[in-house]
């Protein structure tokens, strides 16, 4: 079992920055690839992010490319995305999840879940 909190979600202007952070516990962190996904009301799932357990590989949606960078902390059980240049099309709840896939942009492939955390970008 592994647990996972996100944190760092908040109202930000169209233009400006955030950084969603999700701390993991239960079972070893580094044997997991971690993604980010996000859903806005209405909307289906997306993905948004992975990391690889060594994080030497990153994928993106091709919605968020060239503006968020998701990193991550084996040592802190840490995930990070970093969001830049955020447009009101952000507007979403953003959750971190953990696959036993080397990589993946599945939701369905991911086995555990944190609760979410609301990103809203203003006009």
């Amino acid at each position: 079992q592994v647990q996972l909190v996100e944190s760092g979600g908040g109202l930000v202007q169209a233009g400006g920055s955030l950084r969603l952070s999700c701390a993991a516990s239960g079972r070893t962190f580094s044997n997991y690839a971690m993604g980010w996904f996000r859903q806005a009301p209405g909307k289906e799932r997306e993905f948004v992010a992975v990391i690889t357990r060594s994080a030497l590989t990153t994928y993106y949606g091709d919605s968020v490319k060239g503006r968020f960078t998701i990193s991550r902390d084996n040592a802190k059980n840490m995930v990070y995305l970093l969001m830049n240049g955020l447009k009101p099309d952000d507007t979403a709840v953003y959750y971190c999840a953990a696959s036993t896939h080397w990589s993946s942009s599945i939701w369905k492939e991911y086995n555990y879940w944190g609760q979410g955390t609301q990103v809203t970008v203003s006009a």
